[in-house]
């Protein structure tokens, strides 16, 4: 009965550069990232291999990713909304 219990309650020796993140952790490291000075200069940190972690450099790399496609749809957006609010006024004025 002993064995039968050492084998249940045993984990997998895993390194810990591949242990995974829990979803707290990534949660955590979801707020940490939002923060918009600390939180960004971590995240850039984070993403060019500031932690031994894989999982976590990889999460990173995912949210700088995701970051710069927001701030690029961004701009396109308030360009396009400038533009069509500059012919706009300028049609108005005329």
């Amino acid at each position: 009965m002993s064995e039968e219990n050492n084998t249940t309650n045993t984990q997998p020796n895993i390194p810990d550069e591949y242990k995974p993140i829990s979803m707290w952790g990534y949660f955590g490291y979801e707020l940490l990232f939002a923060i918009p000075c600390v939180g960004w200069i971590c995240l850039i940190v984070f993403a060019l291999g500031g932690t031994s972690n894989v999982n976590l450099k990889n999460f990173a790399r995912s949210y700088f990713c995701f970051l710069i496609l927001a701030v690029i749809l961004g701009l396109i957006g308030f360009l396009l909304v400038g533009g069509i609010t500059a012919a706009n006024t300028s049609f108005l004025l005329s």
